[in-house]
């Protein structure tokens, strides 16, 4: 990841990455927002995120020797079980790279997954929340 001040969009996070580097994470970022639509893309953590409804949903990072998808929780990761096998996973995060990235159809499904949980957590908030009778 680049060094010195923190990007202030996506597009100032892309710009000192390697060129096939952006290539990749550009594609990602077509994906992400194609699942997303009207999702909020913003700068957090120093890396770009997505956030639907406040709430976020998905990050992706360039690092020196690979690129991350954050977070890829351990439901996500046993659920899609074998189709992850290509790909290393540490803790919530998945690692790829140029020579092996993420292929839409995986990213799409990771996505949607994630949005599920995020609604199964909000409607369990909501329900603590409800005033008991």
């Amino acid at each position: 990841m680049a060094k010195g001040p923190v990007a202030k969009n996506v597009d100032e996070y892309l710009e000192p990455l390697p060129a096939d580097v952006q290539e990749m994470l550009g594609k990602l970022r077509k994906t992400i927002k194609s699942a997303l639509p009207g999702a909020e893309e913003l700068i957090s953590y120093a890396i770009p995120g997505y956030k639907v409804n406040g709430i976020p949903v998905i990050y992706f990072a360039a690092f020196k020797n690979h690129c991350s998808l954050v977070p890829v929780g351990k439901d996500i990761v046993a659920a899609l079980g074998d189709k992850l096998a290509p790909w290393t996973i540490k803790g919530y995060t998945l690692h790829f790279t140029v020579d092996n990235p993420l292929p839409t159809t995986l990213v799409k499904e990771i996505l949607k997954m994630r949005l599920a949980t995020n609604k199964a957590t909000e409607a369990a908030r909501k329900t603590k929340r409800a005033p008991r009778s």
